[in-house]
């Protein structure tokens, strides 16, 4: 009569990638040790998740923090008396204001420079308003 050997860890387990060789008998102590694979588990797949996106979140980080240094820096912008102002007067806009002041310049130029000094959000002024000059047409004038 012949004796049948099962192992209960590597009969039925469809993992396991070390089989006994056919011809060798184990001996009945000794129990082969397959190889699994990495099981990992829901846990295990978010702590992975959460390392691997580490570097991402600390250099998003470091941009946001130090990204408003240059506008919470202590330097002053142009000293106060640099620029010319000019009075809006009723019926003026910023075209024929451009056209006043630098009239060999390319007034769309000139109307977005004045616009931007002046942080206009849109073209309409109000008679009496101040506007500065940028230095550049105030002394062509």
């Amino acid at each position: 009569m012949s004796t049948i050997e099962i192992h209960p860890r590597t009969a039925f387990d469809p993992l396991a990638t070390t089989q006994p060789h056919p011809t060798t008998r184990a001996h009945p102590t000794t129990r082969p040790h397959p190889t699994t694979r990495l099981r990992l588990t829901v846990r295990g797949r978010r702590v992975i998740a959460a390392i691997a996106a580490l570097p991402a979140v600390i250099a998003v980080t470091i941009a946001i923090l130090s990204g408003g240094g240059a506008l919470a820096s202590g330097e002053q912008g142009a000293a106060a008396g640099t620029f010319q102002y000019v009075t809006v007067m009723p019926g003026d806009t910023l075209w024929s204001i451009a056209e006043e002041v630098a009239p060999a310049a390319d007034t769309r130029d000139v109307v977005d420079d004045i616009a931007r000094l002046n942080a206009l959000s849109s073209g309409e002024l109000a008679a009496g308003q101040s506007l500065a000059i940028p230095t550049e047409y105030a002394e062509a004038r």
